[in-house]
C-alpha cells in the first residue's frame, strides 16, 4: 500500500466511525499504522463495530468527542463523507497544517496500483441512479463491478477485503472531492449543477469549485461523460484534460433522446423506447443516458446496455412509486434534500399532486418552487423545522396547510388527496429536524402508505 512515510512514523486520525472511518481504520491497522478514531456522536452509525476496532493493535477510539489535540499532532487525517469541511476537527487539522485526505481518497490509493478502474460520479442530482445504473449496466455486461462511495461499500472496506473487481462506480460528493488528491477516475460523469449545501458553503462559486477537483488529475486518456443541457457542467470542465463526450435530452450528442422516436440514443443507434425504461420524469432519461455512455466508453455494447436499461428499477427514496390507494398514487422522493431535486419531482409529475414539503432548512429559499408548482399541486402540506419559512415563501401563491408530526402530514395528504391524484414526499430540505436520514424519513412514509 501506497502510505506516506509520516504516516508510518506518527498516528493518523480518522474523523467519522460510519462504513467508511470503520472500514479506513481497519485498512490503515492492517498496514500497520496507529490510528486515533473518533465520532462526536455517542452512537455513531458503525456502532456495532467499535468494540472490535478498539481491540485492534496500534488503535484508539473515541465516541461522543474528539480530542483536538491528537488530531492537531496527528500525522494524517483520513476523513469519512458526512463530515462537512468546516467541522471542527478538520479546522484544527488545517490550522495545524496536517494533510487531510478522504475515507475515498485512501481506498483508491490502495485499489489503482491493483489495476481497478473507477467510474465516479458527481454532480448536484441524480448521482446515485446514475451510479446505480452504471453498476447495473456493467454487471448486465458480465464484467465484475462495484458500487462504492456514498452508494453502496466504502472503498476502504473494498481494499481491505480480498474481493476483486474490474470497475468500481463511484459516486463522489462535493465533500469527498475536496479531500481528494489522488483521486484520478478513469471515467468521470457530471450529471448537472445547481445551488446546493448553501448551510455549509460560503458561496455557490465555492461549491462547483470543490466539484470542479473531479477533473485536478485528469489525464489525456481520461474520459469526462458531461451534461450537454448544462453549462455550468460544460463550463467546469472546459479546460480538464482528456475526452469530453456529452448526453442531451434536448439535441443529437454521444448519448441523446430522440423526442419524435421516444427513444434513448447512442449516437445513431438505438438503445431502448422511452416506455421501457421503468423510471419517473426526464431527468431520469438523463441519467439513464449518462450511465450508458459511460458504460459505452468502458467497452459495452449498445446490446448489452439497452438489456441493462430495460432490466433496471426505480431506487427507494428517489421518485419511488409506494402503491397505489384508492386511486391515489402515492410517491417516496425523500431523497430529494434539496430545491433542485424536488422542482426535477415537480416537472416529472403527470397527475395533480399534494406536496409533502419541509424538513430542516438548507439554506434556498422556497419561493422558486411557487410558478412550478400552480396549476399542478392541489397542496402543499409544510411541516418540521423549514415548515414556517415554506408557509412565508409560499403562502398565497397556492393552497397550503401547516403539518403537525410526521403521521399528521401523511393522514392530512389523505384526506387531500381524490382518485387519479398523486402525494409526493419531495421535501427539499434535510430530514436531521425529525429523522436519523433521508432513507428513515422515507422508510417512515412507506410503511405509513403501506399501512393504509
Amino acid at each position: 500500500m501506497i502510505v506516506p512515510e509520516a504516516w508510518r512514523r506518527g498516528v493518523v486520525a480518522v474523523i467519522g466511525l460510519g462504513k467508511s472511518g470503520v472500514a479506513a481504520t481497519q485498512l490503515l491497522a492492517r498496514e500497520g499504522v496507529r490510528v486515533y478514531a473518533s465520532d462526536a456522536s455517542d452512537h455513531p452509525y458503525g456502532g456495532d463495530a467499535i468494540a472490535a476496532l478498539r481491540a485492534l493493535p496500534g488503535v484508539e477510539v473515541d465516541v461522543g468527542r474528539h480530542d483536538l489535540a491528537k488530531i492537531r499532532a496527528a500525522a494524517g487525517v483520513v476523513v469519512s463523507p458526512g463530515v462537512p469541511p468546516g467541522a471542527p476537527p478538520l479546522a484544527a487539522a488545517r490550522e495545524a497544517g496536517v494533510p487531510i485526505v478522504s475515507e475515498i481518497d485512501l481506498g483508491f490509493l490502495v485499489l489503482e496500483p491493483q489495476g481497478v478502474r473507477c467510474i465516479a460520479i458527481t454532480g448536484t442530482n441524480g448521482k446515485t441512479t446514475t451510479t446505480a445504473l452504471v453498476a447495473h449496466l456493467l454487471r448486465v455486461a458480465g464484467l465484475s463491478v462495484e458500487a462504492a462511495g456514498n452508494i453502496g461499500r466504502p472503498l476502504a472496506d473494498i481494499a481491505v477485503s480480498p474481493d476483486r473487481y474490474a470497475w468500481l462506480a463511484v459516486e463522489v460528493s462535493s465533500f469527498q472531492l475536496h479531500d481528494s488528491p489522488h483521486f484520478a477516475p478513469a471515467i468521470g460523469i457530471v450529471t448537472n449543477l445547481a445551488p446546493d449545501h448553501l448551510d455549509r458553503y460560503r458561496s455557490v462559486e465555492a461549491y462547483y469549485a470543490d466539484k470542479r477537483l473531479l477533473f485536478r488529475n485528469a489525464a489525456d486518456d481520461h474520459v469526462w461523460v458531461l451534461n450537454g443541457d448544462d453549462a455550468a457542467v460544460l463550463e467546469l470542465a472546459r479546460s480538464a484534460k482528456g475526452r469530453h463526450a456529452l448526453f442531451s435530452l434536448a439535441r443529437p450528442a454521444d448519448a441523446w433522446f430522440d423526442r419524435g422516436e421516444r427513444r434513448l440514443m447512442l449516437g445513431g443507434t438505438g438503445l431502448v423506447p422511452r416506455d421501457a425504461l421503468a423510471l419517473i420524469g426526464d431527468h431520469n432519461v438523463a441519467n439513464a443516458l449518462a450511465a450508458a455512455l459511460a458504460v459505452h466508453e468502458a467497452g459495452v455494447s449498445p446490446v448489452l446496455i439497452g438489456e441493462g436499461l430495460r432490466s433496471f428499477h426505480a431506487l427507494p427514496h428517489r421518485l419511488e412509486p409506494v402503491r397505489e390507494v384508492s386511486g391515489v398514487l402515492w410517491i417516496n422522493d425523500s431523497k430529494a434534500t434539496n430545491i433542485a431535486s424536488t422542482v426535477v419531482a415537480v416537472e416529472a409529475m403527470s397527475r395533480p399532486f399534494v406536496l409533502l414539503l419541509g424538513g430542516r432548512h438548507k439554506g434556498e429559499p422556497y419561493t422558486r418552487l411557487a410558478p412550478l408548482l400552480q396549476g399542478k399541486c392541489k397542496l402543499v402540506i409544510a411541516y418540521g423545522e423549514a415548515g414556517p419559512l415554506v408557509e412565508q415563501d409560499l403562502r398565497g401563491a397556492l393552497p397550503l396547510e401547516g403539518g403537525g408530526s410526521f403521521e399528521d402530514v401523511v393522514a392530512r395528504a389523505r384526506r387531500a388527496a381524490a382518485p387519479g391524484d398523486a402525494v409526493l414526499l419531495s421535501p427539499a430540505c434535510s430530514s436531521y429536524d425529525m429523522f436519523n436520514n433521508y432513507e428513515e424519513r422515507g422508510a417512515v412514509y412507506r410503511r405509513l402508505v403501506e399501512a393504509m
